[in-house]
This record gives C-alpha cells, structure tokens and sequence, in this order.
C-alpha cells in the first residue's frame, strides 16, 4: 500500500486526529481562565438548565421564544437561539461552568474550522483553507468570546452557515426551493441568536440584491426576502404582546433618544461609524472591557489579519469587480459595523462580533494572490454589465506589472511569521494575565455564597442594588450544588430584608447592617 493510499483509506482516522489535539489546545486552562462566572452567564446559564429539565425559564414561561431575564429595573430579555443550545449538555449531564465553557468554546472552534473549508472552497486551494481556519482559532477576538457563555458564542457559527448557503446559491445558474429557504433560515437564525442580529440579518437580506443579475434571480431574492419575513412572525407576535420588551435594552445603550433630532443622530452615527475602525483599537488594544478582553495583549485583531484583509480589499476592487460575491462581502463588512455604531460604547467586542469574521474572508483574495491561485471563476449566469466589467479588469491587469511568484511567497511567509508571533505573545499574555480578572467574572461573588451557606440561618435575603440582580449567581451557584432555592427568599427592589436576616447584595453599600464579608462589588451581612 503507497502512503497516498493509505491517507486516502484512513483520511477520517487522521482527520479526527489532528482536530482532537487542536480543540484541547484551544481549551487549554479554561477551567480557571476565565476565572469565574459573570452574571450574565449565570442568568443564560440558570435558564439552560431550568428549560433542559422543566421546559419553562425562570419565571414559569413553558418553551418562550424569548427569556426574560432578572426583575425589578433590571428586566432583560434574552435570545432564545443560545439557551436551547446550552439546554442540551445540561439534559444529558449534570451542570457545571466548565461544560458551560467547553460547550461554547466548541461552537466557536467548530465555525473557525468551517471558515476554512469555505475559504478553501471559494479559493480552490486546500492550504488557504488551512491558513484562515487557524488564524480564526488564534485570532483573539473570536477565541476571547468562545469562552464566555453568553448569547453570542454561536453568532460565528450562525454566520458562517449563512456564508455557507449563499456561496451554494451563489454558484448556481438558478436558485431552487432548498437555496431559497437555506438562506431565508439561517437568516432567521442570526435574527434570533443575538440583540445585533435583529439589525444586521435584515441588512444583510437586503444585501441579496447584489445577486440579481437578472430577472431570475431578482425573483429569487424577493422569494428569499418573503420566507425570511415568515421567520420573522413570532418575533412580531412577541414584540405586539410585550411593547418595548425588545427595544428597550437598545435606547439604554443608544444614543438614539425621544428629543434626538435626525441631524443629531446622522452625526453621531457618522462619528461612532468611523471610530469603530479605529486601528488603535483594533491594532493595539482591543476591547477595553477586561471581560472581553486581556488588557495588554495587544489588539483584537492581529496586524497580519488586516494587512492580508486591506490586500483582499485592493484586489476586488481590481480583479473580482464583477463577482457579486465580493461585492457582497464588502458591503458585509461595512454594514457588520453598524449595529455597534448605533450605540454609545466605542468599539464593543459583543456588538461587533460579526465584523473578524467579514475580515478573515477578506483574507482570502489576498492569500489566493499570494499563493498565485485563480480565483476568477465565471458566474454561472453573467450579465452584459459584469461582462464588460470584467473584461475592463483584464485589461488593467495585462497593462500593469505584477510581483514575481518567489516575492508573492516571501510577502506570505513574512505575513505567516508575524502572525504566529503576534498570536504566540498574545496566547502568553492570556494565559498570564486571564485569570487575574476577578472583579470583571464576579469571583467574590461565589466566596459569600459559600460564607453564607456555612451559616446556619436560613432563609437567605437577595437583595439587588446598585451592581445589579446579582441574586441569580445565587441560583445557578444553588443549582450547580443540587440545593433548593426555597433556601432563599429574593426580595423585591428596594424592599429592606427583617432584622435579623442573613442578606447576599449587591449594593453599593448598606445602611442598618453588621457585615460579615465584602469581596468587591458585593456584601454578605446581617440586618439590624
């Protein structure tokens, strides 16, 4: 037997060979890094295990499509998409944060691999496919977020499905029934995993016309916008049943206000659109939130990245003109961006999380003419237009003068080294400094719980304030040790807990009480 015919017979053996390894490596010290549980996470978390064995969210609700998350002024309403996910380890196992962890880690790694199949597909080139679907696993913005639990850790996988089914539509002469609803779905499903999707996926539907061509596919893409509106029903429904549910978590964190005029709002929208591609950020320091991101690790996304993105941006405005695919790429690109620019916070990790992956398959046209691969494939339904455009391309080529291959590699391999030293600092770095995170992950938070569990008073008091509804780290922590909430009583915001009471808050400082521990932002104490 020859070696190629042995990879051939045993290539799935040596597949799952080489990917068990690469998912432990990424999952390297994720049982403390992050080091505990922010409360977010818990409320996502609490909610997975209670729909896995009840069917109902915390408050009783049987299978909603949207969760309501806390009470008092601190009402939320979460994304179904995440909590069903997570329902499904917690049915089969027993809950802990490291599944939780592992779990959303999974997903995460798992849409960094189909990157790169897809990268390989639209290239042609199995090594391109190889290049970006590491970069993905290593690009910090994307391994930062696959290890937190909340509802945006399936946001790439979501993503890269629809990537999926528009290149399948797109190289087809004609969009049957199966291409029409694979795109009208995964539509659907980047409205319903993530607060931003409810903007970006209606975009990104009217970003299909790019593909009309013709009147054919015109007709396609109208089809395709009617079976998304389908989808779109039951978030009607909800939003009809609970007015302002949904929106008002946005003109929290907009700038967007009753008073504002539209003058006003373009131009801030103009002045955050223009910082959220701010090379400070993206280069050199990331997210300033340490719960999205290890301060000092340089930016989130690496200098390569987007050296090898502004490349593939050059060269489809140079030699891919006339794909409809590229133009919709860039026009992604820009429009992933609009959904953090409408809010206040500059640069939001979570808000933004669909723009690296816009980025990394803006590598590919850069890597394909790296490597010297074609990637000027025929639509399999030209009009005249692209035709001429694309002969104009041809052109502009044969006239200008072009790197030598042996230059396109050293340009490649220098590109390749900085990111591998670029991600080897930035890995340190995490690792180093990751844990140290405790106040952003709510460590202290876990320590009175356990104080308070020592004490034999009972009931214990919640009581949220001015650092949020923080009594739900009290259930899930309850959870995770197979007690009773009954042991606890939540009381209602601004209710005062009976002298005597043993009391876990969350206030910035309480009045009339003897304290027992504080571990920053919160305080067990007693009640005078």
């Amino acid at each position: 037997m020859t070696v190629k015919d042995f990879l051939q017979r045993h290539r799935s053996l040596l597949f799952w060979a080489a990917i068990v390894p690469l998912y432990v490596f990424y999952v390297y010290g994720i049982s403390n890094n992050p080091p505990g549980f922010y409360l977010d996470e818990s409320g996502i978390a609490y909610n997975a295990y209670l729909i896995a064995h009840t069917g109902a969210g915390e408050f009783g609700v049987r299978w909603p499509l949207f969760f309501q998350f806390y009470t008092g002024p601190f009402i939320q309403y979460g994304n179904p998409t995440q909590i069903y996910l997570l329902a499904i380890p917690y049915f089969l196992f027993p809950p802990s944060i490291l599944l939780a962890r592992l779990y959303c880690a999974a997903w995460v790694f798992a849409a960094s691999m189909l990157l790169g199949l897809l990268a390989a597909r639209i290239s042609g080139q199995r090594a391109i496919g190889i290049i970006v679907a590491l970069n993905a696993l290593l690009t910090p913005w994307l391994f930062e977020v696959g290890r937190l639990v909340l509802d945006v850790f399936f946001y790439p996988m979501a993503l890269v499905l629809f990537f999926f089914a528009l290149y399948r539509a797109h190289k087809k002469k004609r969009w049957t029934l199966l291409d029409i609803t694979l795109l009208a779905l995964t539509l659907a499903l980047l409205t319903y995993t993530f607060t931003t999707g409810r903007l970006l996926a209606p975009l990104l539907a009217l970003g299909l016309l790019f593909f009309a061509i013709n009147k054919q596919r015109l007709i396609a893409i109208v089809k395709t916008w009617v079976a998304y509106a389908v989808t779109l029903i039951p978030l009607l429904v909800f939003n009809l049943r609970h007015p302002g549910a949904l929106s008002q978590r946005f003109y929290l964190i907009s700038y967007i206000k009753p008073q504002s005029t539209w003058s006003d709002i373009a131009l801030q929208f103009v002045k955050r659109f223009t910082e959220e591609f701010s090379l400070g950020s993206l280069l050199l320091n990331g997210d300033v939130n340490p719960r999205h991101h290890v301060a000092g690790s340089l930016g989130s996304v690496f200098v390569a990245t987007f050296i090898l993105a502004g490349m593939g941006f050059t060269l489809v405005v140079i030699r891919h003109w006339g794909d409809p695919w590229w133009h919709f790429m860039l026009y992604g690109l820009f429009a992933s961006v609009v959904p953090g620019a409408l809010t206040g916070d500059q640069f939001h990790t979570l808000r933004l999380i669909a723009f690296p992956v816009f980025l990394l398959v803006m590598n590919i046209p850069a890597l394909a003419w790296l490597l010297n691969a074609d990637m000027r494939e025929q639509e399999p339904v030209e009009s005249k237009r692209v035709k001429k455009v694309k002969r104009r391309q041809a052109q502009r080529e044969s006239s200008g003068r072009d790197l030598s291959p042996s230059v396109r590699r050293i340009i490649l391999y220098v590109l390749l080294a900085l990111t591998v030293v670029q991600g080897a600092y930035f890995q340190l770095r995490f690792h180093r400094d990751g844990p140290k995170r405790g106040l952003a992950f709510d460590t202290g938070y876990r320590e009175l719980y356990t104080a308070a569990m020592v004490d034999p008073s009972r009931p214990i008091y919640l009581k949220d304030g001015y650092w949020g509804p923080a009594y739900i780290h009290a259930y899930w922590y309850a959870t995770l040790e197979r007690r009773s909430t009954s042991e606890f009583i939540h009381l209602p915001y601004g209710v005062l807990p009976p002298p005597g009471g043993l009391v876990l808050s969350s206030e910035a400082k309480c009045t009339n009480c003897q304290i027992i521990m504080q571990r920053a932002p919160y305080t067990l104490y007693r009640a005078f």
